[in-house]
């Protein structure tokens, strides 16, 4: 277990160097961070690279990206590095020796590997490549030879590659072991001292894993070979019972269960398959999140074709191998690659997420015993500026044995202002209070704000977002609801004004449509073309023509450059 442990690679650094205080648990939504606009990020790798004690991160989408770590759950802008085309997959460790981390990065469409040292400030050098028999797609790192040098393990479309690591930085010609593989995890798996490998395999109908037993020279003998659920997508390696003997966890993208796991022999074989629910799970790794000593699975779960929502599920580590139910915390993202660490300093195990379709990190806060609802931030309605929002409230629930001390509670002011607050002293276990805030626009466009806690849950602040957006668009009405209307009629028109309230013009950057689940039974016309003049006006003219029973609902979608784009007023009716 000790070697495996120094051979993996910077995201199982975290877990084991991050003490935790023995709580309750949640996510709480702090932060994005772009990582190029229009990037798919598919990898990270996590750890310290400028030796400051923050964790920073390495993302590859378009290109390699480093995000250095401002030590309270945010980054500072990318840097960004060339490598080779398509990058898919990153992985840190000390090639060279010289106590600076250093990357490797897989690049799919250019079939190779780049290498870049760290300079030990957060910066690399520029890349040296290695060829691979074919376009990688996943990239590892241990040491498969016994030398103490971390070697390469990188997933190709037919091989399995092994790069014997000659302690300088420079790599001998691959090893390749030919399979076809998905996915793979890295571990002593029959404890005899040499890495093995999990690997994952699928066809369109089936999928297994199997087993590969190092010979401790960076070739390996078939083991064993177990059925699993049809898409696997990322193997975790961790002791989930505390034996010695450790462990598997497959995410898997088919919908359900979600996740796999299988429980080691020590041997190199496992013990029968046990699926627990966490649905269209895309990737899964493995932390104490609640500080209790037990292993736990951190998993994320990407929004699939309107079934489900980018989410990240907690399941807790009984200590014996089983888990508990998933807690669902919304991301607010795709939900792709997600990985686990100290992000603000507070030893408790934060995540980050990443949406892969619109290009950036997600940063979750990992707030202990205190428990915050909702655990995103508190968004506001679109406001014309210079008018004030009603409040919206978040709640303080203390999930832990002991009374919640709560030092301050304060508000960044600007937009937002307090309006309630019940959270001031002690708070018992168990006890709830909360604290509400309303929202003046002051400008077009996004701004955003905060509610920040001192309380004895952690050493850091704890924050609820605050997020609003000014716009000087005036929709009256601001929403359509059409009477009960026969299946295969259209109803009379009904309609909205649109009143540009600012001193310039109002441009329109893309044509007005309806969205939204039943946009099939609405239509729409309008007189407002591309631009209308200051205090203008322009009528959006709605009929709702079902052609179904039910409830039918929908919305006008406006893009436009007066604030709060788009404006997006919701239309409903029943048919009959």
């Amino acid at each position: 277990m000790t070697r495996f442990r120094k051979v993996l690679t910077a995201l199982a650094l975290v877990c084991a160097t991050s003490s935790c205080f023995t709580a309750e648990a949640q996510l709480e939504t702090r932060v994005s961070t772009p990582v190029l606009v229009g990037a798919d990020p598919s990898s990270f790798a996590v750890a310290d690279f400028n030796h400051d004690g923050k964790l920073d991160i390495a993302a590859v989408g378009l290109e390699l990206q480093i995000l250095l770590g401002n030590g309270d759950g945010t980054f500072q802008s990318p840097i960004s590095y060339t490598v080779g085309t398509s990058p898919g997959s990153v992985v840190a460790a000390d090639f060279n020796g010289d106590g600076n981390l250093d990357l490797a990065v897989s690049n799919y469409l250019s079939a190779t590997v780049s290498i870049l040292f760290g300079n030990g400030d957060g910066t690399f050098q520029v890349s040296s490549t290695m060829n691979t028999a074919v376009g990688p797609f996943f990239i590892g790192s241990g040491d498969f030879n016994g030398d103490r040098k971390p070697d390469l393990v990188v997933l190709n479309g037919g091989y399995i590659s092994i790069f014997l690591n000659n302690g300088n930085g420079t790599f001998r010609d691959p090893i390749n072991t030919k399979l076809v593989g998905s996915a793979l995890g890295i571990g002593d798996f029959d404890q005899d001292g040499t890495l093995d490998l999990a690997v994952t395999h699928s066809t369109d109908t089936s999928a297994w894993l199997t087993i590969l037993l190092g010979n401790g020279d960076g070739t390996f003998r078939e083991g064993a070979s177990y059925s699993i659920p049809t898409d696997p997508k990322s193997v975790a390696v961790a002791d989930f019972r505390g034996d010695g003997q450790l462990d598997l966890a497959i995410a898997d993208f088919s919908g359900a269960p979600g996740v796999t796991v299988f429980l080691g022999n020590g041997d190199g074989t496992f013990e029968g398959a046990v699926t627990y629910t966490s649905d269209f799970a895309i990737w899964a790794t493995a932390g104490d999140f609640n500080g209790d000593g037990k292993p736990d699975l951190i998993v994320s779960n990407f929004s699939y074709n309107g079934y489900s929502t980018g989410s990240v599920s907690v399941l807790l580590g009984n200590g014996d191998g089983t888990f508990q139910p998933q807690v669902v915390f919304p991301a607010d993202a795709e939900s792709g690659f997600v990985t686990v660490g100290d992000f603000n300093g507070d030893h408790k195990l934060d995540v980050v997420d990443e949406d892969p379709l619109f290009g950036y990190l997600l940063t979750m806060l990992n707030t202990g015993s205190a428990v915050f609802s909702p655990t995103s931030p508190l968004t506001f309605p679109t406001q014309l500026v210079g008018s004030t929002s009603g409040p919206l409230a978040a709640t303080l629930t203390n999930s832990g044995t002991t009374a919640l001390k709560i030092a301050s509670m304060t508000c960044s002011g600007g937009p937002f202002k307090i309006t309630r607050n019940t959270c001031k002293g002690s708070l018992a276990p168990g006890a709830q209070c909360d604290v509400a805030a309303n929202f003046t626009a002051q400008v077009e466009g996004p701004v955003s704000g905060t509610i920040t806690f001192q309380d004895s849950a952690s050493s850091k602040p704890q924050v609820v977002g605050l997020v609003g957006a000014g716009t000087i668009v005036k929709l009256s009405p601001p929403q359509l609801k059409f009477p009960l209307q026969k299946v295969g009629t259209k109803s009379t028109p009904q309609t909205i004004q649109l009143t540009n309230m600012s001193s310039a013009a109002l441009n329109f950057t893309h044509f007005i449509f309806i969205n939204g689940r039943d946009y099939l039974a609405f239509s729409e016309s309008d007189n407002c073309g591309s631009q209308i003049a200051s205090g203008a006006s322009c009528d959006i003219n709605v009929t709702f023509s079902p052609h179904k029973k039910g409830i039918r609902t929908a919305f006008v979608q406006i893009e436009d450059d007066g604030g709060g784009s788009p404006q997006e007023p919701m239309l409903s009716g029943k048919a009959d």
